[in-house]
């Protein structure tokens, strides 16, 4: 089995960066990704001595491999974290606290406001259309109010 392993050159490391990287698509986690880029590397450099032993190789492996972990470190503090927005997904709940202007009258207990581009229906006790009114709580797609005096 050496021997064919011997025989494959320099593409014995591209082939086997190749499969790193691909098993860091099936599992992510940015660890094959640099065994990977190593293993790249050694194929090259393989390629420009080819006369570069097997020992050697694994040798450069190595190195590349210890020497990618502060590259690894240095990439992962640099990325920002994501932004803090705890209501990407519950935009009504970012409203309980706001205070708002009625569009519409609230009759019968049911009006709607207009925040920004979208109008809400709203719940509480009847006021004219341009009553101010303070969110109170949500329930579902339906803004409970009150009025603001």
């Amino acid at each position: 089995m050496m021997p064919f392993i011997d025989s494959l050159g320099f593409w014995k490391w591209i082939i086997l960066g190749a499969i790193l990287l691909a098993l860091e698509l099936a599992a992510p986690g940015a660890f094959m990704m640099w065994l990977g880029l190593s293993a790249l590397l050694v194929g090259i450099l393989s390629f420009v001595w080819p006369n570069l032993t097997w020992e050697w190789q694994c040798v450069a492996f190595a190195i590349f491999a210890v020497l990618s972990i502060p590259l690894w470190r240095r990439f992962a503090h640099n990325v920002e974290p994501p932004a803090e927005r705890p209501f990407l997904n519950r935009r009504a709940e970012a409203m309980v606290g706001q205070i708002f202007t009625l569009e519409k009258p609230i009759v019968d207990g049911i009006g709607t406001i207009r925040v920004g581009d979208t109008i809400w229906r709203v719940s509480g006790a009847d006021r004219p259309a341009g009553g101010r009114v303070k969110v109170t709580r949500v329930d579902g797609a339906n803004l409970m109010v009150e009025p603001v005096t």
